[in-house]
């Protein structure tokens, strides 16, 4: 084909296009005030709607807040009690050997101080030692019922 042949078939699109563009240029004019006024009125409508519209949803948003919130909440309070697992029994036997083990060392730790501590003062009796100890009885004080008693054996010190 040649460029002519190729050309010519987009000059008459054209041309058709422009005719009808013509033709719709009146009947647009005629239109655009109704659509500005059509437009203005579903404004106009789309305003009263929601003014009509908010109060009823606010209503019925308490009425579901007075009413149903407290029963789901409750079945969702539930169902999260039931889903919790137990609590794992603890065992008893580690408190028991845990206040066994802190009586032990309580204990060592009070043997091991009086170990450690110096004695108040010994007395000379407690320094001879038992070895030297006087036998009961002998060389010791009677009381005044021995001697009115008549037994002379006894010496009696003062």
């Amino acid at each position: 084909m040649s460029r002519k042949s190729r050309h010519s078939g987009l000059g008459s699109a054209r041309d058709r296009a422009r005719r009808a563009a013509a033709h719709v240029k009146p009947v647009a004019a005629q239109v655009k005030p109704l659509a500005r006024s059509t437009g203005e009125a579903a404004r106009h409508r789309v305003r009263k709607t929601r003014a009509w519209a908010a109060p009823q949803v606010e209503r019925t948003g308490q009425v579901l807040q007075d009413t149903v919130a407290p029963k789901v909440s409750a079945v969702l309070s539930s169902a999260a009690q039931r889903l919790d697992p137990a609590e794992p029994r603890r065992r008893q036997w580690r408190k028991r050997i845990g206040a066994a083990t802190i009586t032990a060392a309580a204990s060592a730790a009070a043997a091991l101080l009086r170990s450690r501590r110096k004695p108040d003062g010994a007395t000379p009796a407690d320094a001879d030692g038992p070895e030297f100890a006087a036998p009961a009885g002998a060389g010791q004080a009677t009381t005044g019922g021995d001697a009115a008693a008549g037994s002379g054996s006894q010496v009696r010190v003062s």
